[in-house]
């Protein structure tokens, strides 16, 4: 999806875990290993476009892990939390503002996204300070905190 704004887009990061590994995809464009995801489409919220990334990007159907609401509120839908927000640069002075979701996969059977990535592929906590990888700090960071919190 294109830019929505000129200074600031709204996006999902999906950190999924399964076992003791952590998804990551060699984005094509960017040429870096991050987690699934992408912007928010218009009237979609937060977890419905986390959802629908990680499906799209991964084939994966996951339980995103975090605070919930109960349900029952009128005029009221629960969302799930997700566990991280930041604000990140990306091109001049375009940002987003990044919701960082962890996920539960019940799986490990993935599906490369061609058309968006050159590789999908499961790391394990100590793949990611290889630096062979090249993952950027808040990957690393938010991989491991990903493992720590979901990881089985």
């Amino acid at each position: 999806m294109p830019h929505l704004f000129y200074y600031l887009d709204y996006t999902v990061s999906v950190f999924v875990v399964y076992g003791r590994k952590v998804l990551l995809v060699d984005h094509k464009q960017l040429k870096r290993w991050l987690p699934v995801g992408g912007h928010i489409d218009p009237n979609e919220d937060p977890q419905t476009a986390a959802l629908r990334e990680t499906r799209e990007e991964s084939g994966l159907e996951v339980e995103l892990i975090g605070a919930r609401p109960p349900d029952g509120m009128p005029g009221t839908t629960p969302l799930t939390a997700p566990a991280y927000l930041d604000v990140h640069d990306i091109k001049g002075e375009h940002r987003h503002l990044g919701m960082i979701y962890f996920a539960r996969a019940s799986t490990d059977d993935v599906r490369l996204a061609d058309a968006e990535h050159d590789g999908i592929r499961w790391f394990l906590e100590e793949e990611l300070d290889d630096p062979a990888w090249g993952l950027m700090d808040s990957i690393q960071f938010y991989s491991k905190e990903a493992l720590r919190r979901v990881g089985s």
